[in-house]
């Protein structure tokens, strides 16, 4: 089950209030990757270790926030940085 279109309307980053969209699968592919190699880092500095099956990111591209059992984890912490992504 994926997020639903309505309450992807209304969320935003909770840092900077920017908008959130669904990552796409290409993204969301180049980040797993990244994931796995052990490349990636939540914005606190704790290493991602798990691939994500969905995503959302602001809509300036800065932050991704995982989405986990059809939740979006939507707390500061928990975001991920695209600088640490080459080529994001």
């Amino acid at each position: 089950m994926s997020i639903d279109g309505k309450l992807l309307e209304i969320l935003c980053c909770p840092v900077s209030k920017t908008p959130l969209i669904r990552l796409p699968a290409s993204k969301l592919g180049k980040l797993n990757r990244a994931i796995g190699a052990g490349e990636v880092q939540y914005i606190h500095g704790e290493t991602v270790k798990n691939a994500l099956k969905e995503a959302l990111i602001t809509e300036d591209s800065k932050v991704i926030y995982p989405i986990v059992d059809d939740i979006p984890i939507l707390l500061e912490e928990h975001g991920i940085g695209t600088t640490q992504l080459a080529d994001f």
